[in-house]
């Protein structure tokens, strides 16, 4: 008589299916620091404890210190998430990276960082970006735009461009810095608008000498809840 396979506990049999399902819609599965995000887990080692303990009990494999190398063993793809194996339906939509450049202010301008290792991705539905090409993704800091449903540490997706018309919601570059408001070009200055009725709006004058540049304008925000 064959032995009980191990049993999962609650998390490793969500982070099992999160790694399935990924699979099913990406054709690749996630990296560590995706599952982080996606369960609210801050250390990597937790992750990698929870992969240990998954590939200890015979339901996936990976290989160390290599990216996207998770893969369900037999006996994971038909346990599926700890319970009777039930096929997965096929995805009618494909998962699309969009690169994490840092983080933007709904506030006060603050630094964008712009550099991306192999992991620093977003993974969405393609059907949220329409046209995906020359998109990317800035987390949120701030609350001046609460009042156009974007809260502190939200991830805004951004069709990069180099200009906005009045009223568009803008990623805008002031000398080194970025922000996101309302964009109102108006005579002899550009007003940075908040959503945000405690907030004063940001001006920029051309006698200021500061460089004040648009670099994309938000398509869409993405919440983990």
């Amino acid at each position: 008589m064959a032995a009980a396979s191990p049993k999962l506990t609650k998390r490793q049999a969500l982070v099992m299916d999160f790694i399935a399902q990924r699979i099913d819609a990406c054709g690749y599965p996630p990296t560590i620091r995706e599952i982080g995000r996606a369960f609210g887990i801050t250390s990597t080692n937790g992750v990698a404890d929870h992969i240990k303990a998954l590939a200890r009990k015979g339901y996936l494999t990976h290989e160390e210190g290599k990216s996207r190398t998770l893969r369900l063993t037999a006996k994971g793809a038909e346990v599926g998430a700890g319970a009777p194996a039930e096929p997965r339906p096929q995805s009618t939509s494909r998962c699309v990276s969009v690169p994490m450049l840092g983080k933007v202010a709904a506030g006060q301008p603050i630094l964008a960082v712009a550099d991306v290792s192999q992991d620093d991705y977003l993974f969405v539905d393609e059907t949220w970006l329409g046209q995906k090409d020359d998109v990317f993704a800035l987390v949120v800091a701030g609350d001046s735009m609460i009042e156009a449903g974007i809260l502190d540490g939200d991830t805004v997706l951004v069709r990069r461009r180099d200009y906005a018309s009045p009223g568009d919601m803008a990623v805008v570059m002031i000398d080194s810095e970025a922000t996101i408001k309302r964009y109102y070009p108006e005579e002899g200055r550009l007003r940075l608008q908040p959503a945000n009725a405690s907030m004063a709006p940001i001006y920029v004058y051309p006698s200021a000498a500061h460089t004040v540049q648009v670099v994309g304008l938000v398509v869409g925000v993405y919440r983990r809840l």
